[in-house]
C-alpha cells in the first residue's frame, strides 16, 4: 500500500458541502423544496409557487393537490422577512380558489394571517396577507373567525395604507363583515373608522371610493356611527361627490349612504342647511340615468321614516314630484316612488295630499301592471293611504281598485297578499264598500291565504275578515266557503297578533247560531280552554270569544258550566248531553243521533216548531194516530205519511226521485207533546197576576206532565230510568224529545221547566248538580204580610218540580239544600 499524501495547506473542512444549483423543473419538486431548512431555496421555491398559482385554477387545484398549504401556512410565520413575503404572495393568489379556501378554513391559518398584519411588517406582506383574508372574509365561518381573533383593529389601522391595494383588500374585508353583523358595524365606529374611511372617499380609484361608500351605508345605521358622521363633515363629503357630474358612477352609493345617515331629524336639518335636500330634489327631478333616480327616491323613503322629517319633505312639496313619479317609464323607479309613498302616507297631511294631487288613482292603476314587484309595492302603498283614512278608502273604491285588489289575493307573493288583504280590510269600514267587497267573493279569496304560514299574511288576513265579519252574509259565505277550519287552526298559533286578531273573529262568527255550533264541532272550543288556561297565551279577547261562542251555543255551555243563566233563553236544537269534562269534545245533536245506540243516558232535546205538516195531520188524526208518531226514526224526516197522501190523491202529484239515504237531510223529530204544552203554560200560566203564582203554577204543570208528585222517601220507586230507557229503545236513538218523557226526574224537570218559562217570558236559570240532580233558580221579591211593602233587593228561591210541586224554597236555607243534593 503506498504512502498517504501529505495534506496540504488549505483544504475545506472534511464536513464542508460543496453548493449545489437547484433547478426544479416540476411542482412536485418545488412544493418538496418547501421543507427545506435552507432560506434561500425556501425563498426560491415560494416564489416558483406564486409564479405557477398565478396561471390559472388548475395550477392552484394541482398545488394543493400536491400538499403546498400546509408548508406555506408555516412559512408565513419565518423568521426570514422575504421568506414571509413569498409565502405571503403565494398564500394570497391561491387562495382565490374555492377549494383552497374551504381547505385553509380547516387549517385554522385566520389566527396566523391577521398575526401578520402589523404596521411592523412590510407592505408586501400586508397586501397579500389582505388579499388572502378578502378571499376568505365571503364565507360566514371565515367571517365569525376574523372577528374573533380581533381581525378589526389592524384592517382599520391599514386603511391608512399608503398602498391602495392594501387599502382595497382591507375594505372589502370590512365590507364583508359588516353586511349582516351589527356588532362588527358598532366596532368600526368604536376603533375610530369613520374618519379614515372619509378620507378614502378622495382615493383616485373609483373601486376603493364604492367599497367606502358601501360600508359607510352598512356602518351608519348605527345611531352613535350617525353622530360621529357628522362631526367628521361626512354630509359634506358626500354632498361633494353628488355635485361632481364626473362621479357619477359614484351617486347610487352615495345616495344610499345618505338615505341611511338621514333617518333622525338632526341629521336632515344638517344636510337642509348645506343644501342638500335642494340637491336631492335635484336628483329626483331629473331623469338621469334609472338607477339614480331610484336611488334618490330611496333616500326619501329612508328620511320619510320620522314623522319631524315627513313634515319639512312636505312642506318641500314632495307629494307632488312622487305623484309624478308612478307615470315614470322605468319599473325600479316606479317601485320606489310607491315604497316613499307608502312612508309618507303615515303622516296625515301627506296622505290628503296624495289623494287631492290624484295620486291614489295613480297607485291604483299600477296593479293592472305585469311586473310583479311593482304590484306588490303598490298594493303596499294603498294599505298605508287608507290606514286610518275612510276618505282615501273611498277614493280607492271611486279608482276601481276594489276588484283588482280582490284578485291580489290570489297571487304568490306573500307580501302582496298580506298588504291587498290590509287595504281591503281599512276599505271594508264602510258598509257601502263592504257590500260591494262581499259581492266580489272576497270571503273565498280570504280562505287559501287563512292557510298561509306567513305571519303577515295571516295578521292581514283576518283583520280584514274582523272587518268584514260584521255583517251576516259575510259570516255565511265563510262557512260555506269552508273558511271555519283554517280559522279554527289559527287557534294554535303562539303569534300574539295572529291569536288576537282570530279571537276578535271567531267572537263576532259565533253570533250566529249555525256557525258557532260548526265551530264547536270544529274543536274551537277545547282550542279557546286550552288558551284560556295559558298564562302567557290568554287574553280578554280569547275570553271573550268562549264566552261568545258559549252564549251562542247554549248546549255546549249547559254542558261545560253546568248553568245557564236568566238570559240564556232555551231555543229550538238545544239537547242536554249531560256533563262534560274540560277540554273534551261535546257531540253536535246530529252526530249523537247518527250513532249506533248506546248504554248512556240519553240526551233530551227541545223542539217547539210546529211544521204545516203536523197541523194539517193534527186536524185529520186522532190522540192514538198521535202516538203512533213517536215511534218514527229520529234520525229521518217522516215520509210515510207524505207517501199515503199522494196515494189519496190518486198519483195525481208530480213524481218525485227517490232520495237514498245518504242524501236524505237530518232533521229534528217532532215533539208535540211540548207543543201542548207550551199551549197550556200560555192558556193557564199567563193570565195569572201574581208572579210568584205563575212559578208555581208552571211547576205544577211540569210535575203533572212528568210524573206528579213523588215523596222523598219513595223516590227509588220512581221508575224514570226504565221509561226513559224504553223512550231510547223505541225510537232506536240516543235522542229524546223532553216531551215525550212521562216520568221524570230532577234533570228533566229543570230543563222542561226553564224550556217553558223562556217560551211564555218568565226568567229562571237551570243549574245542574251532582248525582242527576237540575233545578230552577228564580227572583222574586218578599212581601211583607203586615203591609204592601216589598224588600227592594229580590230574594232567590229554588223552585219544587217533585217533591211538593210549586213550593218555592228560599235559596240556601235547609230545605232548598237537601232538594239540591241527595
Amino acid at each position: 500500500m503506498s504512502k498517504k499524501a501529505k495534506k496540504e495547506t488549505g483544504t475545506p473542512h472534511k464536513d464542508t458541502f460543496d453548493p449545489v444549483l437547484v433547478e426544479g423543473k416540476t411542482p412536485e419538486t418545488v412544493v418538496l423544496l418547501l421543507s427545506s431548512t435552507e432560506e434561500d431555496i425556501l425563498i426560491k421555491a415560494c416564489e416558483a409557487v406564486h409564479t405557477y398559482a398565478e396561471k390559472g385554477d388548475e395550477n392552484k387545484v394541482s398545488l394543493l393537490g400536491l400538499g403546498a398549504l400546509k408548508p406555506l401556512c408555516q412559512l408565513i410565520t419565518h423568521n426570514n422577512k422575504l421568506v414571509r413575503c413569498n409565502a405571503f404572495m403565494a398564500l394570497g393568489v391561491m387562495a382565490s380558489n374555492n377549494d383552497v379556501k374551504n381547505v385553509l378554513k380547516k387549517m385554522d391559518a385566520i389566527p396566523s394571517i391577521i398575526d401578520k398584519l402589523s404596521l411592523e411588517e412590510d407592505v408586501v406582506i400586508h397586501e397579500f396577507a389582505t388579499l388572502c383574508l378578502a378571499c376568505l372574509s365571503v364565507d360566514s365561518i371565515c367571517k365569525v373567525q376574523i372577528s374573533h381573533n380581533k381581525g378589526l383593529p389592524p384592517l382599520i389601522q391599514l386603511l391608512s395604507s399608503p398602498d391602495p391595494d392594501v387599502q382595497k383588500n382591507s375594505l372589502e374585508i370590512i365590507y364583508n363583515l359588516v353586511q349582516k353583523d351589527y356588532e362588527d358595524r358598532l366596532k368600526v365606529h368604536e376603533l375610530g373608522g369613520i374618519a379614515p374611511l372619509l378620507e378614502l372617499l378622495k382615493s383616485d380609484f373609483p373601486v376603493i371610493q364604492h367599497l367606502v361608500l358601501k360600508i359607510l351605508h352598512n356602518v351608519t345605521t348605527d345611531k352613535d356611527s350617525r353622530k360621529t358622521f357628522r362631526e367628521e363633515q361626512g354630509f359634506e363629503k358626500l354632498m361633494d361627490i353628488l355635485s361632481n357630474m364626473e362621479w357619477n358612477d359614484l351617486h347610487t352609493e352615495a345616495l344610499q349612504a345618505v338615505s341611511n345617515c338621514l333617518s333622525d331629524s338632526e341629521s336632515l336639518h344638517l344636510i337642509h342647511e348645506v343644501g342638500g335636500l335642494t340637491r336631492l330634489m335635484e336628483f329626483i327631478q331629473t331623469p338621469n340615468t334609472p338607477e339614480i333616480q331610484s336611488s334618490a327616491v330611496k333616500c326619501i323613503t329612508g328620511i320619510a321614516q320620522s314623522s319631524e322629517n315627513c313634515k319639512l319633505l312636505h312642506e318641500q312639496n314632495i307629494e307632488k314630484v312622487l305623484v309624478e313619479l308612478l307615470s315614470a317609464p322605468d319599473f325600479s323607479v316606479r317601485i320606489s316612488t310607491c315604497q316613499a309613498v307608502s312612508v309618507m302616507s303615515r303622516h296625515p297631511a301627506s296622505k290628503d295630499s296624495f289623494k287631492d294631487l290624484g295620486g291614489i288613482r295613480a297607485v291604483v292603476q299600477l296593479l293592472k301592471n305585469e311586473n310583479l314587484s311593482l304590484r306588490q309595492a303598490a298594493t303596499q302603498a294603498l294599505s298605508s293611504l287608507t290606514d286610518n283614512s275612510q276618505v282615501n278608502a273611498f277614493a280607492v273604491y271611486e279608482a276601481g281598485g276594489l276588484e283588482l285588489l280582490v284578485q291580489q289575493l290570489c297571487g304568490s307573493c306573500p307580501r302582496m297578499v298580506a298588504n291587498s288583504a290590509a287595504t281591503l280590510g281599512n276599505m271594508a269600514e264602510q258598509e257601502v264598500i263592504r257590500c260591494s267587497i262581499l259581492s266580489r267573493g272576497t270571503i273565498q279569496a280570504l280562505v287559501e291565504p287563512l292557510k298561509s304560514t306567513n305571519t303577515q299574511v295571516l295578521i292581514s288576513t283576518v283583520h280584514c275578515l274582523a272587518r268584514l265579519a260584521s255583517d251576516t252574509e259575510a259570516r255565511a259565505q265563510l262557512q260555506s266557503a269552508g273558511g271555519l277550519q283554517p280559522l279554527v287552526s289559527l287557534l294554535r298559533s303562539y303569534h300574539k297578533e295572529v291569536l288576537h286578531k282570530t279571537c276578535m273573529v271567531i267572537n263576532m262568527c259565533v253570533s250566529d247560531k249555525a256557525t258557532a255550533v260548526e265551530m264547536c264541532k270544529l274543536g274551537a272550543l277545547e282550542r279557546l280552554q286550552e288558551i284560556n288556561q295559558s298564562v302567557n297565551r290568554r287574553c280578554n279577547l280569547s275570553e271573550l270569544a268562549m264566552i261568545s261562542l258559549l252564549n251562542s251555543n247554549l248546549s255546549v255551555k249547559y254542558s261545560l258550566t253546568g248553568h245557564l243563566a236568566s238570559t240564556d233563553i232555551i231555543t229550538d236544537g238545544f239537547y242536554d248531553n249531560g256533563k262534560a269534562s274540560a277540554g273534551q269534545r261535546i257531540l253536535t245533536l246530529e252526530e249523537l243521533s247518527m250513532q249506533p245506540i248506546t248504554q248512556h243516558h240519553p240526551s233530551i232535546a227541545v223542539n217547539t216548531t210546529e211544521t204545516e205538516e203536523d197541523v194539517s195531520e193534527e186536524r185529520q188524526s186522532n190522540t192514538s194516530e198521535r202516538d203512533t208518531n213517536s215511534k218514527t226514526d229520529y234520525r229521518t224526516p217522516r215520509k210515510k205519511k207524505a207517501d199515503d197522501r199522494q196515494k189519496e190523491d190518486g198519483g195525481q202529484k208530480e213524481e218525485t226521485q227517490p232520495q237514498t239515504p245518504a242524501e236524505k237531510p237530518w232533521k229534528m223529530m217532532d215533539d208535540e207533546s211540548l207543543q201542548i204544552l207550551i199551549k197550556k203554560a200560555k192558556e193557564s200560566i199567563l193570565p195569572l197576576n201574581n208572579e210568584r203564582e205563575q212559578y208555581a203554577a208552571l211547576a205544577r204543570l211540569v210535575s203533572t206532565a212528568m210524573g206528579g208528585e213523588v215523596k222523598m222517601e219513595n223516590l227509588h220507586e220512581f221508575s224514570w230510568v226504565l221509561h226513559i230507557s224504553k223512550l231510547k229503545f223505541k225510537l232506536q236513538s240516543n235522542v229524546v224529545p223532553i216531551g215525550l218523557i212521562k216520568k221524570g226526574f230532577y234533570r228533566h224537570r229543570a230543563l222542561l221547566f226553564k224550556c217553558l218559562a223562556d217560551c211564555i217570558g218568565l226568567s229562571c236559570t237551570l243549574v245542574r248538580g251532582e248525582y242527576n240532580r237540575a233545578w230552577n233558580e228564580v227572583l222574586l221579591f218578599d212581601g211583607s204580610l203586615s203591609s204592601n211593602r216589598c224588600s227592594s233587593q229580590p230574594s232567590r228561591y229554588i223552585v219544587d218540580l217533585i217533591h211538593q210541586p210549586g213550593n218555592l224554597l228560599k235559596a240556601n236555607s235547609p230545605a232548598a239544600e237537601q232538594y239540591q243534593t241527595i
